[in-house]
């Protein structure tokens, strides 16, 4: 990928962050004291892979297009 510094620092703290709420969302949906609490946790564990997916696809996309108008100019 043809991503500058910036780009991947952008993309790796964000994932950092998304990780960190994964993590604690686990937690709580392994502590939960009942199903209410533990069904509200797992909404957040999936929320939060969700992102993660969206992250990758969006950097896959970004990594395709930046090639795709690198390719373009002389």
């Amino acid at each position: 990928m043809d991503e500058s510094p910036e780009l991947q620092l952008l993309f790796h703290r964000l994932n950092n962050q998304l990780g960190i709420i994964l993590a604690h969302a686990e937690l709580l949906e392994a502590k939960a004291p009942d199903e209410s609490d533990r069904t509200r946790a797992a909404q957040i564990v999936s929320s939060a892979l969700d992102a993660m997916t969206t992250a990758r696809e969006i950097r896959r996309q970004f990594g395709s297009s930046s090639k795709h108008s690198s390719q373009t100019k002389p």
